[in-house]
């Protein structure tokens, strides 16, 4: 069970399908954007877990809004020196949720839709009649008017697009006031996109754009924000070291030996990240073994750091010492304040692993926990079914399979799994339920 893993999900918008995209699932990570957006989401008066925040495994600088889920790339924190830039984005995207933007360009779309099949119509209909009549002028005139149908459709949706785009900023601004939050974050990030973007700006038609250009929502934003009371205000080192500690890890587990270690040598960096990132890659490209001093030496730093913990876990459990893992992962679950199931999970598996009995009761224990808490968290169920097999109960194993199953798309197999199990469990118990419903799920 890794500290940082990555799962494949797809995703959409209202608008457009997005292709396949892999999500990574991290304690540590998903902690510290929940605490960027927990003050913006009171302000926008949203409820708590409303909104499902997602990390994207994507080195491109972005985010978006799907359903429910507000997705942040791994580019966009690991590009990101200070929080502030990372709170900008997150109160942006909550202005499109606040707005009721999806809903809205859905509506739009629809209507663009019909409109454009209308248009269509009537422009073959004219060419019929100038084809009937033998002038080639009213015919081109039909052709012409069905081709540009879809190109009015379009643009009419994009030009919303920018406007929803604008309202979007509006609103980020207005949250980042209300929670006495700098917005110094979002104009570093339009300069990001206005250098990132200058050298192809000029060869796109500006009428085919979802958003405005990064310059035009500079010069709208920058007045605005520049006068505002709280600009000048300064991000908690708190804060900017947790953010440091998850950009090392991002870099080390994602970017690759070579460019994590160009990052861990900026001196910008929190020189706990730095030595953070350092025990992480010794673990994943050198020895475990090597890893264990750096973590160790962290943990000097950071006694009560629960992801610093959770990090040790992992490497003692790697280098097959099980038994003593339990120890930091416990301590991880008991100083995570958001109760990640994920964390429960870690501790579930490593009292597994540790091979004694007495502790395959709480091992079942923390791992149902875990997958209760955090049902994405689909190895607690291969770890359940061993923990149930060990301990003889051999129709709980059964049905822990076939949640591993449904949920890794297995269906025919999940299916067998749940009417073995069903045969175990007396009708109308949950566990039964449970098995029926696995049975009809499709």
């Amino acid at each position: 069970m890794a500290t940082f893993m990555l799962l494949v999900a797809i995703g959409s918008t209202s608008f457009a399908q997005r292709p396949r995209i892999s999500l990574v699932r991290d304690a540590e990570i998903e902690a510290l954007i929940k605490d960027y957006a927990r003050p913006l989401m009171r302000a926008a008066k949203l409820r708590p877990g409303s909104v499902d925040f997602r990390i994207v495994n994507d080195p491109s600088f972005n985010a978006f809004v799907s359903g429910r889920g507000l997705f942040l790339n791994t580019g966009l924190i690991l590009q990101a020196e200070d929080p502030n830039e990372v709170i900008g984005v997150i109160a942006h995207e909550l202005g499109h949720i606040v707005g009721g933007h999806q809903i809205r360009l859905r509506e739009r779309a629809e209507a663009s839709a019909r409109i454009a099949q209308i248009t269509t119509l009537l422009g073959l209909g004219i060419g019929a009649a100038g084809a009937a009549s033998g002038s080639s002028n009213v015919s081109s005139a039909g052709i012409g008017l069905a081709a540009s149908s879809s190109g009015f459709a379009l643009r009419d949706i994009l030009r919303y697009q920018r406007s929803e785009e604008t309202a979007a900023d509006r609103t980020a601004i207005t949250l980042l006031n209300k929670t006495k939050q700098s917005g110094s974050g979002m104009l570093a990030t339009f300069r990001r996109l206005d250098r990132a973007s200058s050298v192809t700006s000029s060869r796109v038609d500006p009428y085919l754009r979802s958003h405005p250009t990064a310059r035009q929502r500079l010069s709208i934003l920058r007045d605005i924000v520049t006068n505002d009371r709280y600009f000048n205000k300064k991000t908690p080192a708190s804060l900017r070291r947790r953010h440091d500690m998850v950009r090392a890890k991002i870099a080390a587990y994602i970017g690759g030996d070579r460019y994590a270690r160009a990052v861990l040598s900026s001196k910008k960096l929190h020189p706990n990240a730095r030595l953070y990132g350092r025990a992480i890659l010794a673990y994943l490209y050198g020895s475990p073994k090597r890893a264990l001093p750096l973590i160790n030496s962290l943990l000097k730093k950071e006694p009560n750091n629960a992801y610093v913990n959770e990090m040790k876990g992992e490497i003692l459990l790697r280098t097959g010492q099980a038994g003593k893992a339990v120890a930091p992962f416990r301590k991880a679950v008991k100083l995570d304040k958001t109760g990640a199931g994920f964390l429960r999970v870690e501790l579930g598996h490593a009292l597994l692993e540790s091979g004694s009995k007495k502790n395959l009761n709480e091992a079942i224990v923390q791992l149902r926990k875990g997958v209760s808490r955090d049902p994405t968290a689909i190895a607690g169920y291969q770890f359940l079914a061993i923990a149930y097999g060990r301990k003889g109960q051999e129709a709980q194993a059964l049905l822990a399979s076939a949640e591993l199953a449904i949920r890794t798309g297995q269906r025919k197999k999940a299916h067998g799994y749940a009417r073995r199990a069903q045969k175990s469990f007396k009708r109308g118990r949950p566990e039964w339920l449970r098995a029926q419903d696995i049975i009809g799920a499709n």
